[in-house]
């Protein structure tokens, strides 16, 4: 007999993989979920009360926290707010039922036909063998739907965020070909939008610097998404950053019983050097 050896790897995710539920116990789950939000809107005075309306502001809040939860790779709440953001969905469809609009199967069954329609290189006789070339099809495909959008930037939802929009606006761009044919070619706009920049600060025009303003913070977008950073993390990360620095200093005014308002710049500066340097790797 052969002498087989087990890697400590190969042994944790034969662990892991008999944790994983079969498909049918994923449907017994969904189900149950189902069954309690029933009970939920039946019996409790809050669910009974709820509507679209009233609903949206809590799945704004709850698409956040799964993104926080993302961002800081938490696997642990990126599953608890899936299941927030889940139980939204669930609500919603809830709800169109009773107005009998339209149930949970009808979401899922929408979003089926959706995503075959869309995957004709996967469903159909269309050859796409990389990602890139997915996308580049994906608009065209969405304008032919009985139901797409009407113009190629009418997608784009008028509610998101200023940056996420950015980023949306110009990658559905790129896919029909309007961008730049070298990526370093970006940095002249970038330049060129800090220089008008520059000169609405010194005419002091305060609408001229906030529409010079846009345009410089949109070519800086344009950049992030050319060489692949999503500008949105990148400046949460940053922000992130920030706080914990900034605690630091005020933790450690704290410690020397000298408020944040009668310490100097210079002192704050040497506490923010200080913070910095304990972020460094060892």
């Amino acid at each position: 007999m052969q002498n087989y050896k087990i890697s400590a790897e190969f042994i944790y995710f034969c662990i892991k993989l008999s944790f994983m539920h079969t498909r049918e116990e994923k449907l017994e789950a969904f189900g149950r979920l189902l069954d309690v939000l029933d009970t939920l809107r039946e019996k409790c005075p809050w669910d009974r009360k709820q509507t679209f309306e009233s609903l949206r502001p809590n799945t704004i809040e709850e698409t956040y926290e799964l993104c926080d939860a993302i961002i800081k790779d938490d696997k642990k709440n990126i599953c608890k707010e899936l299941g927030d953001v889940l139980l939204h969905v669930c609500f919603y469809a809830l709800i169109g039922s009773e107005t009998q609009d339209f149930d949970i199967a009808d979401v899922c069954n929408h979003q089926a036909d959706k995503l075959i329609f869309r995957h004709p290189h996967v469903y159909g006789g269309v050859k796409a063998d990389t990602s890139e070339e997915v996308l580049q099809n994906w608009e065209q495909i969405k304008m032919k739907e009985k139901d797409g959008n009407k113009t190629i930037l009418s997608g784009v939802p008028k509610a998101l965020p200023s940056i996420i929009k950015a980023f949306r606006i110009q990658e559905k761009a790129s896919n029909v070909g309007f961008d730049w044919e070298e990526k370093k070619d970006v940095w002249a706009k970038v330049h060129e939008e800090l220089s008008e920049l520059e000169a609405e600060i010194l005419k002091g025009d305060n609408k001229g610097i906030e529409q010079e303003f846009g345009d410089f913070l949109f070519s800086l977008i344009n950049a992030a998404r050319l060489y692949g950073i999503n500008p949105d993390t990148a400046l949460d990360f940053t922000n992130e950053k920030f706080i914990r620095r900034f605690n630091f200093i005020e933790e450690s005014s704290k410690k020397m019983g000298k408020p944040l308002k009668e310490m100097t710049l210079e002192e704050m500066d040497k506490l923010w050097v200080e913070a910095k340097q304990m972020e460094k790797p060892i």
